[in-house]
């Protein structure tokens, strides 16, 4: 196997498991699940059938990924947030051919506690801060926080704020990286 299982967790045949992932205490991958190498799936971690996971997403205590959800490259999930894939959902309803898509975008960081809303799309290195709710498609590298979520600046991909208008022209140096970013209109680019 190359990869590691505590032996409290469940993990479904035909289940894909990069090298290097660890699925820890209690968790349960289901048969249809794509996850990459280099993960990590804490405890309590419920994976469904119709999901993709890059490689090297960490996923922290008590996340359930749902169907529909899909995660790229780097992705962290905090503590306890939540994906939900039905918008409307009632107990004596079934909806299961409405699930809507939700996409997380790489090196994306979704806080801990908070919750994204079906449908979304969050865009690359953007950070949700802890207990927001999103409910709308989240740019690339914005700082999103509140109830509902709302844009309150710019992160960089090393995960610092950048010291940039929310829109308009301006240019900034990330200090740990020297990585420049560059912003045109609401639209943030990254540069090398």
């Amino acid at each position: 196997m190359a990869y590691q299982k505590h032996d409290s967790a469940i993990v479904d045949d035909g289940a894909q498991i990069g090298e290097g992932s660890r699925v820890w205490h209690f968790a349960h991958v289901c048969g249809g699940a794509k996850i990459g190498a280099g993960c990590s799936l804490g405890q309590n971690v419920f994976v469904g059938n119709k999901v993709e996971i890059g490689n090297n997403v960490k996923i922290q205590n008590n996340v359930s990924v749902y169907d529909n959800v899909y995660l790229e490259d780097d992705v962290f999930c905090g503590p306890s947030m939540v994906f939900t894939n039905v918008y409307n959902p009632r107990s004596f309803i079934e909806r299961k051919s409405e699930y809507r898509d939700t996409r997380v975008q790489q090196g994306a960081t979704l806080g801990a506690n908070c919750t994204i809303v079906c449908g979304v799309t969050i865009g690359s290195y953007a950070l949700i801060g802890a207990g927001a709710v999103v409910n709308k498609d989240v740019p690339p590298f914005a700082l999103m926080v509140g109830v509902p979520a709302k844009q309150i600046g710019w992160i960089s991909k090393y995960g610092e704020q950048l010291d940039l208008p929310l829109e308009g022209e301006g240019r900034c140096v990330c200090p740990h990286t020297g990585e420049q970013y560059v912003l045109n209109g609401n639209q943030l680019s990254h540069q090398f």
